[in-house]
């Protein structure tokens, strides 16, 4: 099995788990732990924050 390459840095995953209430299980259990609707509910903060950021240039 081959693994993916992470396409957001791990400062702005961590921002993200902390903005989104769920860093504590990232540090207790590793990535592997949060939840599925975690995880997808932090790509599209991430979406949203580069949609912001396109705005803005």
């Amino acid at each position: 099995m081959s693994r993916r390459r992470s396409v957001m840095s791990d400062e702005l995953k961590n921002e993200l788990a902390k903005d989104l209430g769920f860093y504590d299980t990232v540090q207790k259990e590793g990535w592997g732990g949060i939840k599925a609707k975690d995880a997808g509910n932090m790509v599209k903060r991430a979406i949203q924050l580069a949609e912001e950021a396109a705005r803005k240039s």
